[in-house]
C-alpha cells in the first residue's frame, strides 16, 4: 500500500466512527419498537403478544433488540475494515465506544417510542409491562458484535492472502537454508 493511501486512510478522524455508530442507535431503537412484541409487533402480529402484561412478551422483546444490535455491530465492522481486511486501531476503538453509545440511544429511543405511541401501561404489577428492556447486558452486544466481526474479517483476509503475502524477501531473495 502506498504512503499516500495510508496517510489518506489515517487522516479520517476517529471521532466520525463514534458519531456514525452512536447515531445509528436512534433508528435502531425505533426499529426495535416497530418489530418487537409489546411494541407495534410487526414481526408476529399476534394479538396475544401485543400487550406487555403477558410475561411471554418480555424475552422476545429483549431478543429482538439483541438481534438488531448484532446486525448493527456486524454492519459497522464491514464498513470499518478496509480493502486489506484491517481496521485502524483508533477507528476501531472509536467504533466500539460509539456502538455502546448507540446501544444506549437505541434503548432509550425505543422506550420513548413506546411511551409516545404505545398503549398506556399499568406498571404497578411489574415495570416490564411497559415497553422496556429487562436484560441490560444486551447493550453490550453491539460493541461485542463489532469486535468479533472485525476479528473474523481480518482473520479471513489474512488466511486468503496466504502466509507469504506480508513477508519481505530475505537478503539476496533466497530463504536461509534453501
Amino acid at each position: 500500500m502506498s504512503q499516500h493511501a495510508a496517510h489518506r486512510r489515517s487522516s479520517r478522524p476517529p471521532w466520525k466512527w463514534f458519531a456514525v455508530a452512536a447515531a445509528g442507535g436512534v433508528p435502531g431503537g425505533l426499529l426495535w419498537w416497530l418489530l418487537a412484541p409489546g411494541g407495534l409487533n410487526l414481526i408476529t402480529r399476534d394479538p396475544a403478544l401485543a400487550n406487555g402484561t403477558n410475561p411471554e412478551v418480555w424475552l422476545p422483546r429483549d431478543l429482538t433488540l439483541a438481534g438488531i444490535f448484532v446486525f448493527l455491530g456486524c454492519l459497522v465492522a464491514v464498513f470499518l475494515t478496509d480493502k486489506d481486511g484491517r481496521a485502524s486501531q483508533p477507528a476501531f476503538l472509536s467504533s466500539l465506544a460509539g456502538g455502546l453509545a448507540g446501544a444506549v440511544l437505541a434503548w432509550l429511543s425505543g422506550v420513548l417510542a413506546g411511551q409516545l405511541w404505545g398503549a398506556p401501561a399499568d406498571t404497578s404489577v411489574n415495570a416490564s409491562v411497559a415497553f422496556s428492556l429487562r436484560a441490560l447486558p444486551v447493550l453490550l452486544l453491539w460493541p461485542a458484535a463489532t469486535a468479533a466481526s472485525v476479528f473474523v474479517l481480518s482473520l479471513l483476509n489474512l488466511l486468503n492472502r496466504g502466509p507469504d503475502a506480508g513477508s519481505a524477501p530475505v537478503a539476496g531473495g533466497t530463504a536461509p537454508g534453501a
